[in-house]
């Protein structure tokens, strides 16, 4: 795996889901489980996005399957799975990136355009969801921030607390590791509230172009 390759993944994640929460009436695409929390708020509110809240969980989850049991056939032949996998991603990506170009404004997260857009964003980040699981399993995960955060602030604790010289390497090539990844999920939500600000719908075109670094890990 090539150096950055997880914290590239982390700012793409970060930029997704942001780009999608704000042109989709809230919906995550990378952080999914979120959507139970929005999902209960637009139903109780009657706000626009609760179908593609209510759909975005089993589509990501029927993605991963689809993906573990095509991998395995892969793997066999002796294909390189995790190649082939980040560019599939890159084609959802840039999909999704032409739907919401194209379709302009949005509007509803429940029309076609909108239920569309985010349906195959939740797919792409399926996708990277699990070449982490199954490909990346020592690196920190690229998705979803909370329990790195977590582990990074019980690693700060360690340090003030003082640990033995032995372990103190491996602790700190984790915190790197981590708080790299964190960081990058943050500029990618940074960088995707810019960009929507910016230009709107042309925001989608930037997760494509980041992809296409991520394709040769």
């Amino acid at each position: 795996m090539k150096p950055g390759l997880s914290p590239l993944l982390s700012l793409n994640a970060g930029y997704v889901d942001t780009v999608g929460f704000l042109a989709l009436n809230g919906l995550f695409t990378a952080h999914v489980t979120g959507n139970f929390v929005t999902f209960g708020a637009a139903a109780a509110q009657g706000a626009p996005g609760a179908l593609a809240k209510l759909l975005v969980l089993p589509v990501f989850c029927t993605v991963i399957i689809v993906t573990r049991l095509s991998a395995r056939p892969m793997e066999a032949r002796g294909w390189p799975v995790m190649r082939i996998m980040l560019t599939l991603k890159f084609l959802l990506l840039s999909a999704a990136a032409g739907v919401a170009i194209t379709s302009a404004p949005l509007g509803d997260s429940d029309n076609w355009p909108g239920l569309t857009t985010g349906l195959t964003l939740a797919a792409a980040m399926a996708i990277q969801n699990a070449v982490h699981r199954i490909h990346m399993t020592r690196e920190p995960p690229t998705t979803l921030m909370t329990g790195t955060t977590t582990q990074i602030m019980i690693d700060i604790a360690d340090l003030i607390a003082g640990v033995a010289a032995t372990a103190r390497p491996a602790l700190l090539a984790r915190l790197r590791r981590m708080s790299a990844n964190v960081g990058s999920f943050a500029a990618g939500c940074g960088l995707a509230a810019l960009a929507w600000h910016s230009v709107a719908s042309w925001s989608f075109a930037i997760p494509p172009l980041l992809a296409q670094g991520e394709e040769h890990p």
